[in-house]
C-alpha cells in the first residue's frame, strides 16, 4: 500500500450530493512518500510471482532487468501511469471497492498508454453476489486545467456513463486467468444476464497534479448534471515532475540493490 496517511495531509467535504477527497502531500514527508510508492509501483507493471520465479531461477540482476524492462521511460507516459496506479492504490485503501486486476501488467508497450477505462472498482453483495461498479479516470499533470478537467468528465460519460462492455469482458478474462472464477462470473453476469444500471455504478475522478486540485474538482462535481453518484480526489504534489522522476530511479534502485 502506498500509505498516503504518513505522508499526506487529507482533507473530505461534501459538494451537494457528492463528495471531494483531498490529499496534499507534505514537503516535509516527500522521501516517505517516494519510499512507499516506489515499494507498489514493480507489482503494477509484472505479477509478484513472475518476478519471484525469474529471481529463483535466473537471480536478481535478472528480475532487475525484468522489472527495469516494463517501466515506461518517458516522461508523459510515468505521468499517466502514476496516475492510474494512484488512483488504484487509493480505492483500494480508502474505499469498499476493490481493484482486482492491474491493467499496466498488460500493456502493449511500456511507453504507450492503454485505452479504456482506466480503473474499474468492485464491490459485491456477498448474498446476491451482484456487483457495484467504480468506473475511474485519473489525469496526472504538472499543471491541472479545466480542460483536463472536462476530458477526464468526457470519458466518465461515454457508454451512458457505464463501465463499457469492453473492459469489463478484459477484467474478466484476467480473473480467469488468475483463478477468480467467482468475480469473472458475476461480472459476466452483470454484462449478459442482469444487465447494468446507473444505481449501481459511482464514478471517481481521480487527479495528481502539482497545483491544488479543489477549485476545479469542486466545479466539476458542482456542474455534474447526472444521476452517478460521483467522487472527486485530489493528490497534490509541489515538484510533480522531480517527484514522479525520483520514484521511478528509487524503483530502478531498489531492484538492483543486492
Amino acid at each position: 500500500m502506498v500509505q498516503f496517511n504518513n505522508w499526506c495531509n487529507s482533507t473530505n467535504s461534501a459538494v451537494g450530493p457528492q463528495h471531494l477527497y483531498v490529499l496534499t502531500a507534505n514537503p516535509a514527508n516527500l522521501a516517505t512518500g517516494i519510499q512507499a510508492t516506489a515499494a507498489v509501483v514493480p507489482g503494477h507493471y509484472a505479477a509478484e510471482e513472475h518476478v519471484s520465479r525469474v529471481l529463483a531461477r535466473l537471480g536478481k540482476p535478472a528480475a532487475a532487468a525484468l522489472i527495469e524492462g516494463k517501466l515506461p521511460t518517458t516522461k508523459a507516459i510515468r505521468s499517466g501511469d502514476l496516475g492510474e496506479i494512484y488512483a488504484t492504490e487509493w480505492i483500494d485503501a480508502h474505499s469498499s471497492y476493490s481493484t482486482p486486476i492491474k491493467r499496466l501488467r498488460w500493456k502493449d508497450h511500456r511507453n504507450m498508454a492503454m485505452r479504456g477505462e482506466d480503473v474499474i472498482g468492485f464491490l459485491q453483495d456477498p448474498e446476491t453476489q451482484r456487483l457495484q461498479f467504480l468506473k475511474t479516470e485519473a489525469k496526472s499533470r504538472m499543471g491541472l486545467t479545466t480542460q483536463v478537467i472536462t476530458e477526464a468528465r468526457a470519458s466518465l460519460d461515454k457508454d451512458d456513463g457505464l463501465p463499457s462492455p469492453h473492459a469489463l469482458s478484459f477484467i474478466s478474462a484476467r480473473l480467469l486467468e488468475i483463478g477468480n472464477a467467482p468475480l469473472a462470473d458475476a461480472i459476466d453476469d452483470a454484462l449478459l444476464v442482469h444487465g447494468i444500471s446507473a444505481q449501481s455504478v459511482r464514478h471517481l475522478l481521480f487527479t495528481f497534479s502539482g497545483n491544488a486540485p479543489t477549485a476545479f474538482l469542486t466545479a466539476s462535481l458542482q456542474a455534474y448534471p447526472g444521476q452517478i453518484r460521483q467522487w472527486g480526489v485530489g493528490l497534490h504534489v509541489n515538484g510533480h515532475a522531480a517527484f514522479i522522476g525520483a520514484i521511478y530511479d528509487q524503483v530502478i534502485a531498489n531492484a538492483n540493490n543486492p
